[in-house]
C-alpha cells in the first residue's frame, strides 16, 4: 500500500504547465507542522513537492496560491534523472489523488471564489449557496 495523506500550507505559487500530449500538470509545495515540538519548544517543519495531473492540476493552479491550506491524499513516487552537470538527481514526491481546498473563503483572500468542498472543520463552506431555512418543512 502506497497512500499519504498530508495538511499544509504552500510554499510557494503553484506551477501549472501542460506537457507536449495537452495533458495539464501542476507542481506546487507544502509545508507541514509535526505534532510534537522539539527541545527547543518549536515545531518542526516538513517539506513535500506535490504533483497533479490533468484537471485536478488545472483547479488547483486556478484557486490556489501561496500560503493557502490544503489537505492532499496522494502517492509517494521517486524518480531519478540526470542533471545538466552529468550528475543523478534524486527526486521524491506526491502525486495527489484528491486535493481538498481548507481556507474558507475570505481568509486572507486565499482560494477566492472557491472552498473546494468542506471547510476544515468538515462543515459546509461560506460560499453562499446555503440559505438559512425553516424547521416547518422538516419531515420530522
Amino acid at each position: 500500500m502506497n497512500k499519504a495523506i498530508l495538511i499544509g500550507n504552500l510554499t510557494r505559487d503553484p506551477e501549472l504547465s501542460t506537457i507536449p500530449n495537452g495533458t495539464s500538470v501542476c507542481k506546487f509545495g507544502i509545508a507541514v507542522n509535526r505534532r510534537f515540538t522539539n527541545a527547543d519548544g518549536n515545531r518542526d517543519v516538513d517539506f513535500f513537492n506535490i504533483v497533479a495531473w490533468r484537471a485536478l492540476g488545472e483547479n488547483c493552479g486556478k484557486f490556489l496560491k501561496k500560503g493557502s491550506k490544503v489537505g492532499v491524499c496522494g502517492q509517494i513516487q521517486t524518480r531519478t534523472y540526470d542533471a545538466q552537470d552529468g550528475s543523478k538527481r534524486h527526486v521524491t514526491e506526491i502525486v495527489a489523488d484528491e486535493v481538498e481546498f481548507l481556507n474558507r473563503v475570505g481568509d486572507n483572500g486565499a482560494n477566492a471564489g472557491t472552498s473546494g468542498g468542506t471547510g476544515a472543520a468538515g462543515t459546509p463552506s461560506d460560499s453562499g449557496d446555503m440559505v438559512p431555512g425553516s424547521d416547518d418543512n422538516l419531515p420530522f
